[in-house]
């Protein structure tokens, strides 16, 4: 990501705040309208709680994206955790594409396509990063 990107993405979620609890239920609509099949993996979960895990991880990695090499082992952790939810290699393009359609909702006119592209850009290397810890998890016998 290029130092423009990470402003763009990091001044753009700070117009996220504000609406973040609204953001995350529409995440997870949006999630769930890609793929219903993805309604499993939550379904022992207080979603309210869910979403406002969803807002603090990623404020940490918005927040962290200057110094990506400081929020990497987080990141690694936190995708080995997610393969013990039952979270898959394909399910990283569906998140991005709820993320993404999520943001465009939210910030409205100010998702311009440089926003758009920040976004793309911040999500491909998490996702990258996330798919690559993930396959380090062994498989279950």
């Amino acid at each position: 990501m290029t130092p423009d990107q990470i402003k763009l993405v990091q001044d753009s979620f700070r117009e996220v705040v504000p609406i973040k609890t609204a953001a995350a239920a529409l995440f997870y609509e949006k999630l769930f309208a890609i793929d219903g099949s993805l309604k499993a993996l939550f379904r022992a979960t207080d979603m309210s709680k869910q979403g406002a895990k969803l807002m603090a991880a990623l404020g940490f990695v918005v927040h962290g994206l200057s110094r990506a090499e400081t929020i990497l082992p987080t990141v690694q952790d936190l995708a080995r955790r997610h393969v013990g939810y039952g979270v898959e290699e394909h399910h990283y393009p569906i998140v991005g594409q709820a993320l993404i359609e999520t943001l465009e909702a939210g910030l409205g006119e100010a998702f311009t396509p440089q926003v758009r592209e920040a976004w793309q850009a911040a999500y491909s290397l998490l996702a990258g990063v996330m798919i690559a810890a993930a396959r380090e998890v062994p498989l279950a016998a």
